[in-house]
């Protein structure tokens, strides 16, 4: 067994999600790439010197190098048993940016502009539901309860199973994607193959290109499958949805993720007074003496 094999069954053995698998994976084959060596033979100064050519060469995010740290530290910590500190491998204060938010017309335009009715459904399925893509993609013909209109989502991130809403305009939306279907599918509501007739589901990379692919139609830029996620809880709140809930739908852990869209929600910052108005304060004129 190899030593990568060894860290992908320890990740296996904590239940980690396939995407995480998939990253962690990735970051170790490209650590070994870099260093020309196995990455189980490195040293801890070789390692920072990986850390650095993260941000100083591909000129990489701090997030992004914190998941990569965050996969160094699992290999050599977990899976290799070996006595590495923060100091050795510390993680780089992470940045803060708001997402990007769309206006729900704008949502509508990239709906209709999706090139087919195939990618449309996938387009409306996330802003629908607020669904991770791999949430989305994972979705079984028996997670969709039309009798309680609600959808289960299984083993999402974190392994937490939730439910969420069913939209009555998705739901016609499924019903005309099954409808056009050759060959009905018996386990996965999106399964892979041109012809949706595959024994696994489809693959996420299927459902960034829908997205991409609609939105560039409609001239929008810069749009992925998260952003719908962050326009879902961003025009909940906007429409009086409680934090809570919404923190629930998203299957947030900890409900300071969903505040976030506090600061996102147009509504809330123009209904919400400067403190300055209350103040007794002369107001300045332009007369002149």
């Amino acid at each position: 067994m190899t030593h990568i094999q060894k860290m992908l069954e320890e990740l296996e053995r904590r239940n980690y999600s396939q995407s995480t698998v998939r990253a962690y994976q990735m970051t170790i084959r490209d650590l070994e790439q870099y260093s020309k060596r196995p990455a189980h033979q490195l040293t801890p100064e070789q390692v920072r010197q990986y850390q650095a050519h993260l941000f100083r060469d591909r000129k990489l995010a701090a997030n992004t190098v914190n998941q990569r740290t965050g996969a160094l530290r699992f290999f050599f910590v977990k899976t290799l048993r070996k006595p590495w500190t923060l100091e050795d491998t510390p993680y780089p204060r992470q940045t803060y940016q708001l997402p990007r938010v769309l206006s729900p017309e704008d949502v509508g335009r990239i709906i209709d502009a999706a090139p087919t009715p195939f990618y449309r459904v996938l387009v409306m399925g996330l802003y629908a539901t607020g669904a991770r893509r791999a949430e989305l993609a994972h979705l079984k013909i028996s997670d969709i309860d039309s009798q309680r209109m609600v959808i289960h989502i299984h083993g999402g991130k974190g392994r937490k199973d939730r439910d969420v809403m069913l939209s009555p305009k998705l739901l016609e939306a499924l019903r005309d994607h099954w409808r056009g279907l050759k060959r009905k599918p018996k386990i996965w509501l999106f399964p892979g193959n041109r012809w949706h007739t595959g024994e696994e589901p489809i693959d996420t990379k299927v459902i960034w290109l829908a997205c991409k692919q609609a939105a560039t139609r409609a001239g929008l830029k810069g749009v992925h499958p998260h952003t719908l996620r962050h326009c879902f809880a961003t025009h909940l709140l906007e429409a009086g949805a409680d934090l809570r809930t919404i923190q629930i739908l998203l299957g947030h852990r900890d409900l300071e993720e969903t505040t976030i869209y506090l600061h996102l929600s147009n509504k809330h910052l123009s209904e919400t007074a400067s403190p300055l108005e209350s103040l007794r304060v002369a107001v300045p004129t332009n007369s002149r003496k």
